[in-house]
This record gives C-alpha cells, structure tokens and sequence, in this order.
C-alpha cells in the first residue's frame, strides 16, 4: 500500500464526521494478505531505522495514540507495529480506570506525565479520549462540560506540538459484527479466555451511544481533529490491513518529519582505539 493512500483515512479539521460513511473492513484495493504482510515487516524495519535517529537527534518525540471499542485491536496494533523498536527509545502506555490519586487531579494531569521525552516514542494504548467518552456515554459529565473538554484537549495537543511532540492520532474503527466474532473468540479460544471481561458485555450495550450517528465517537472525531493532530479512521475489521495502515502512517509521518543525525562534538577521523 503506498502512503499516499492514506489521507483519505484523515478527518479533516472542522468536517463532520459520519461513520457510517467509512467501510470497517475497506483494504484500500489490498487483496493479498500475504503481500500486506510483508509490507508490514518492510515498515517495521524502515520505522526501526527511524527511531534511532529520532533517538540519536533527541530534539522531538512521536505520540501515538491508538483509540477504538474492545477488541478494535489496539494490543493487536502495538504487537506488530512495534516490535523489532529499541525497547530504550519506546513507551507503551495503557490507562486504565483512574486510580484516587489520579482522580484527585484533573483529567489530563496522569496524561500530561505519561507523554515522550525528547527522542522518543509513547505509544498510548486508550488515551485521554476516554474522557470525553465513556464518561459522556454514562452521563457522568453533561455536553457543556464534554465541549469544554474538547477545547481543553485541543489547546494541550498544541501546546505538545509546540514543543516538539508530534502527535498521531489513530481510530481503530470496526464493525458490531467483528466485535461480537471477537467477543465470541474470547470465550472459547483457551488461549485468549483471560481476556473477556464481563464488561466487555456492559460497554457492547451502549453500541449506539457510542457509535451511533451524532454520538460520542462522532462527536470526539469531528470536535477533535486538528491541524496540530488529526485523526485517522483505520478500517479495522480486517487486522493485516489495520496493521499496513497504521505501520505506513508511522513510517510516512517520520520520514515527513526529516530527521536527522547529530553532527560528532569533534573530529574523530584521527583517533585510534588501542
């Protein structure tokens, strides 16, 4: 899959966004598995070589944030798109139910601690959209406070991109049909049983709050898609191709960053290691 087809993953900034226009299990044309496969290999090579100039300029740093349903395949995503990384220069991040002390500061604050140092790459398995989310959903926050949120969120991803964190913001966008095969696979494959969580059940209830038209994922996409960190709708039904998009996306986003290595503090052509 070549880069340039994914701009039309992109939520364009002030667009509204309907999901139903965009195809969970589209392959962008990609029909041969196999193929995909390898390319994947190919990004996770060329991404390896990028982090370590990254990590060598120690100047900038990459967020990836990786946002969907259960079962959307964010564990799936960071397994094969990360792998073969420098685990020194790479940050897996996956936020949970707010503990006291977090929720005895403000919302973003167990974000804002969590996010790249200079060189290098976190990668945030849910992220601070939960906020606006499941919170919404449940009718914990009402609309004025959830737009409020919106504008906070904005203003802090610009005040990261401000200061050298690059920001990839990544919908893993699937079906209710896949969700429920996903589900089902849980219960019965002993090799991934330890997954299921009964509340797998309880947020599969709320489907239509969340993903119906003009409801809570909607609404975050369109109100949060910036020219600072846009969105990008991964189709995710199908798991190599959401693996090809999200690799490719990561390998074109450094790359377009023009990264380069640090010049040596002095001429070392004349020392010689006894």
């Amino acid at each position: 899959m070549k880069h340039s087809h994914l701009p039309t993953f992109t939520v364009k900034p002030g667009s509204k966004v309907n999901l139903a226009l965009h195809d969970t299990a589209s392959t962008e044309g990609v029909k041969d598995k196999d193929a995909a496969e390898k390319q994947v290999k190919r990004n996770v090579q060329r991404l390896a070589e990028l982090q370590e100039v990254l990590y060598a300029e120690n100047k900038r740093s990459v967020l990836l944030v990786l946002q969907g349903l259960d079962t959307a395949g964010k564990d799936g995503t960071i397994r094969h798109v990360m792998t073969g990384l420098n685990p020194m220069g790479v940050d897996i991040i996956s936020f949970k139910k707010p503990t006291e002390q977090e929720l005895d500061h403000d919302y973003l604050w167990r974000i804002h601690k969590a996010c790249p140092a200079r060189g290098d790459i976190t990668v945030f398995n849910r992220s601070h959209y939960e906020d606006v989310l499941v919170v919404r959903v449940l009718n914990l926050i009402g609309v004025a406070e959830c737009r409020r949120r919106f504008e906070q969120i904005n203003n802090f991803e610009r005040m990261l991109t401000d200061n050298g964190t690059t920001i990839i913001k990544c919908f893993l966008h699937i079906s209710k049909a896949e969700q429920r095969e996903r589900l089902e696979e849980r219960l019965h494959d002993p090799l991934k049983n330890w997954k299921f969580q009964p509340e797998d059940l309880e947020v599969r209830k709320h489907w239509n709050a969340y993903m119906g038209r003009g409801r809570a994922y909607e609404q975050m996409l369109s109100a949060t898609s910036t020219e600072a960190a846009p969105w990008h709708i991964i189709p995710a039904d199908r798991k190599w191709f959401r693996n090809i998009a999200v690799s490719s996306l990561l390998v074109s986003t450094l790359e377009g960053m023009r990264l380069k290595m640090p010049k040596p503090v002095k001429d070392w052509a004349k020392v010689k290691v006894e």
